[in-house]
């Protein structure tokens, strides 16, 4: 699993799948969205925007995980 910090109270979720390298462009992780491939915290992620907080876990089905913390 991957960890991630981050400054401010929440990231975008397309913002975190760039910043992790899980996709290229902002695009797929719209396709990703759409075939119900993301999960937030064990729930599908229906929203490309969706706020990701410090101590969540976003699964990516086929790509990997990543828990987001609070960067001290």
């Amino acid at each position: 699993m991957e960890i991630v910090h981050i400054k401010d109270e929440y990231i975008k979720l397309n913002q975190l799948m760039k910043l992790c390298g899980f996709v290229g462009r902002g695009s797929d992780v719209k396709l990703l969205v759409d075939d119900g491939l993301i999960t937030l915290n064990g729930q599908v992620v229906t929203e490309l925007r969706k706020k990701i907080h410090a101590g969540d876990v976003v699964k990516v089905q086929g790509i990997g995980e990543v828990k987001v913390e609070e960067s001290i």
